[in-house]
């Protein structure tokens, strides 16, 4: 009953923040104009700016924004307790999260959609401007090369939502010619693409429920399911990555926006389905068992875990606030909103239902599961306090498979539907869809945005360093910029993680028992031990495809530090205009010194297991903030009132963009 409780007083403790808090932020501090111009109209071109209604953006900023972010980082966070991990989201999410989203929309649309690195260079100084970048760059390639692995982790532990997420893509074409072209209302598409979605799902998962479930037409599903589940991570990611080039450089009303959209009225309403199912486990029960916290209220000191403060902040990341948000906001939200006053609905209101996303998955993780885990090979007889033991037994065991914490919540969550009468396999299939549409829209969003980045970037450079133009002007175009954002993602990604075996020796037949030890199927190894094509194919389908890994643990602090930084900005635009700071300078202060903090604690630790990169990487990272903070504490006492210089007019086209579209 008491996770019952707390999934219903969030929901309605977020409502009241959207609608008094957020409302303050949009009215009086920021005041939002309706008739003020936006980038969208005055820069249409029906590429990248596009004049969107403000739902079809939330979709796209939501789906963008959440990711599989909110649900591992309080998957793992939960080992300190179920409540610092629901106290750090609820405050977070509405007194910092949402501030920052916010923020950096409003600051992006008053800067004709440039994003906050390009903002910040004009708000503080050029220089600023060239670290900004370089941090965004270093952030998104971890993202993208991380986001296929998580991709091919859900579905090798849910092939039945292979098919559906894969049949998004042909749905979100028609559905974004349709209203495009057609300019029809969204109620009809709208409920015709959430019916289409639902039923891939069904079908996806054998048709349950039906004869034709253990029938040719069900068999045949889940067999080919099942044998893509089992393609090598490299495959997956090389073929997610291929997709994310083509969705980048297409108009973004053709498949990015449609998709995201489409994918927020299937993830919303999977939202509501949890919590009806929470509400009827919580009242009735699940097949006679209760539903019950099988986590600690609270653990301060879990095996093996960092400290918790400030490790806390970093590990709920997105759900609490995400310093990735801010590229979303000023990368392509902001270049879409037709109308200013809808920024507080698309940012505020996006990550508020983050936050309520992330409570759930507390209470999925913390109560659902130990409701039992039947499919699991290990868990499958456990449930309860045993089950969860068993997955959070130490802070390396919860902390190295993203695989499993991501299990945990689809199967708790699908626990909570069974309350529903949803049949299991159903259950799992929605869950699994869910988690990897989350992914997959993270993925195609975070590539544009780093196509943006190098796009910049390369500008940049180009003018500080002349004799490099030639080199820097094929990534000035949108081909160009995302072709190098995908092939060094994947370059990173297929980075052998501890391979035991290397290259040469399976090229060459000469891999060994002793080389690989216990890390190699027997199978693979034979393979190995062919040499040639052979041996190559067995090394990769073995080792690569886990490269993102070796960067992924300073993710969470470099990622929250960008959240900082992007603070820092929105703090410089509001100081220029002798507007209110405080409810941003806390923030600001809060979110610099956490993750460099978090940072510092984990460097030992990397040092100890000779991850001497990971130290590396640190260690400029560090530099960098603090040359940052450096430059900033040298521009404070100059720019009080000082609005910083206007951007140069635009040439005029003949076309006023097609007026106001409020």
């Amino acid at each position: 009953m008491i996770p019952l409780l707390i999934a219903i007083g969030s929901f309605f403790g977020f409502l009241v923040a959207y609608h008094t808090y957020g409302r303050w932020l949009a009215k009086r501090i920021f005041q939002l104009d309706p008739q003020a111009q936006v980038p969208s109209v005055e820069l249409n071109d029906n590429r990248d700016y596009v004049p969107t209604a403000k739902s079809v953006v939330f979709g796209h900023h939501f789906t963008s924004i959440a990711g599989t972010g909110p649900i591992v980082g309080p998957a793992i966070a939960i080992m300190w307790g179920w409540v610092p991990a629901l106290v750090w989201v609820l405050v977070g999410s509405v007194f910092i999260g949402a501030v920052h989203d916010l923020g950096a929309l409003v600051v992006s649309l008053r800067n004709r959609g440039q994003t906050i690195g390009d903002v910040a260079g004009r708000v503080l100084n050029p220089r600023v401007r060239l670290l900004f970048l370089t941090i965004l760059l270093f952030s998104l390639w971890i993202v993208l090369a991380i986001f296929g692995l998580v991709i091919a982790a859900v579905f090798k532990m849910f092939p039945e939502s292979i098919l559906p997420v894969f049949m998004q893509i042909p749905i979100a074409v028609s559905i974004g010619f349709w209203l495009h072209r057609k300019g029809v209302g969204l109620l009809v598409p709208s409920a015709l693409a959430l019916a289409i979605m639902y039923l891939t799902v069904w079908l996806g998962a054998g048709c349950p429920g039906t004869a034709w479930q253990g029938g040719v037409l069900g068999e045949w599903v889940r067999t080919v399911n099942l044998q893509m589940s089992q393609w090598p991570l490299w495959l997956w990611t090389a073929g997610l990555l291929g997709y994310c080039y083509v969705a980048s450089v297409m108009p973004v009303w053709v498949l990015l926006q449609p998709r995201d959209y489409i994918n927020s009225l299937q993830l919303i309403s999977t939202l509501a389905l949890v919590l009806l199912g929470l509400a009827a486990a919580g009242l009735l029960g699940v097949e006679g068992q209760s539903v019950e916290f099988v986590a600690p209220a609270v653990q301060l000191d879990p095996l093996g875990a960092p400290p918790i403060w400030p490790v806390l902040f970093i590990t709920i990341a997105c759900g609490a606030i995400s310093g990735f948000h801010c590229l979303v906001s000023s990368g392509t939200s902001s270049k879409q909103l037709r109308c200013e006053s809808d920024a507080q609905f698309v940012a505020y209101g996006s990550m508020l239902t983050e936050g309520f996303l992330a409570v759930l998955v507390i209470l999925a993780v913390a109560s659902g599961i130990g409701l039992g885990w039947p499919s699991h090979p290990t868990f499958g007889d456990q449930a309860g306090t045993e089950l969860w033991n068993s997955i959070y037994h130490d802070w390396n065991s919860a902390n190295a498979g993203l695989g499993t914490k991501l299990g945990a919540f689809v199967v708790g969550s699908a626990n909570f539907l069974l309350a529903l009468g949803v049949n299991y396999t159903m259950a799992l299939a929605i869950m699994g869809v869910l988690v990897a549409s989350f992914a997959g829209t993270t993925l195609d969003t975070a590539t544009r945005l780093q196509r943006y980045v190098v796009q910049e970037l390369s500008r940049v450079l180009k003018a500080r360093l002349p004799k490099a133009q030639p080199v820097l002007a094929p990534l000035e175009n949108a081909y160009g910029a995302t072709l190098f954002a995908v092939v060094t993602a994947f370059a990173l990604s297929i980075t052998p993680s501890g391979a035991t075996v290397s290259l040469n020796a399976a090229w060459n037949g000469q891999a060994t028992a002793e080389m690989a030890g216990d890390r190699v199927r027997p199978e693979a190894l034979q393979t190995m031990q062919q040499g040639g094509l052979a041996g190559l194919r067995g090394w990769l389908d073995t080792f690569a495809g886990k490269g993102g890994l070796i960067l992924w643990p300073m993710f969470g602090a470099t990622n929250q530090l960008l959240g900082g930084l992007a603070f820092l900005v929105i703090l410089f635009w509001l100081w220029r205009r002798r507007k209110p700071l405080w409810f941003v300078a806390l923030p600001t202060v809060f979110m610099l010194v956490m993750p460099a903090w978090a940072m510092l604690v984990q460097l030992g630790t990397w040092w100890r297991d000779e991850s001497y990169l990971l130290v590396l990487l640190a260690v400029v990272t560090l530099a960098l903030e603090a040359w940052m903070l450096f430059e900033a504490a040298l521009m404070w006492p100059r720019t009080g009132g000082v609005i910083e210089e206007s951007l140069p007019p635009l040439r005029p086209t003949g076309d006023s963009g097609g007026g106001r579209s409020c």
